[in-house]
């Protein structure tokens, strides 16, 4: 049980000898209501929580204790994570404009319905009551315009797609072409 909470074999000794002596100067408070094993489990359970509590103001080491290897290591990914941070800042406000360019390409409406539910959570009623429409038109014109915009990235993408094929196409085209004018 120990083993669940900690990774140091010498704090899983500790806790597991604690464990044994509470069980054992406690044993003539086990009622026997329920099973031996849950009371056990219960004494393990609160003595590694109470070892952890106790522990949570000591720190174990401290940037100081590290080697100048262990250094670099968390230097580089220090490093790594910021620029992975970065692109991934990038990426979200890429894909946010995207998703802006393609809902103005919904009615007024649609785009409105669509902001709404799934932009700012809002639920069919509360859209219902902020619009006067039924819970029912509100749903009918998110499930329309969340089509719409899946057909219009559908769209966009077949064109990437098209144009991908074109210039690989186009590539391999000219390579052939130049070896049938040398034949």
């Amino acid at each position: 049980m120990a083993g669940r909470f900690f990774r140091q074999r010498s704090l899983v000794e500790e806790a597991a000898q604690e464990v044994f002596l509470k069980a054992f100067t406690q044993l003539g408070s086990y009622e026997g209501r329920g099973s031996m094993e849950g009371w056990l489990t219960r004494i393990a359970t609160n003595t590694c929580l109470n070892i952890l509590r106790a522990a949570k103001g000591r720190t174990e080491f401290t940037v100081s204790d590290l080697t100048e290897d262990e250094n670099n290591w968390l230097d580089e990914k220090l490093s790594d994570v910021s620029s992975q941070l970065h692109r991934s800042a990038e990426r979200r406000f890429v894909a946010a404009d995207l998703a802006n360019r393609l809902l103005e390409t919904l009615s007024p409406e649609d785009r409105l319905t669509l902001t709404l539910i799934d932009g700012e959570d809002a639920s069919v009623k509360e859209v219902a009551e902020m619009t006067g429409w039924s819970e029912s038109k509100v749903k009918v014109r998110a499930f329309r315009a969340r089509k719409k915009v899946r057909e219009a990235m559908e769209k966009l993408l077949s064109r990437r797609g098209a144009k991908l094929e074109l210039a690989s196409g186009s590539a391999s085209g000219s390579a052939s072409g130049s070896e049938s004018a040398g034949e």
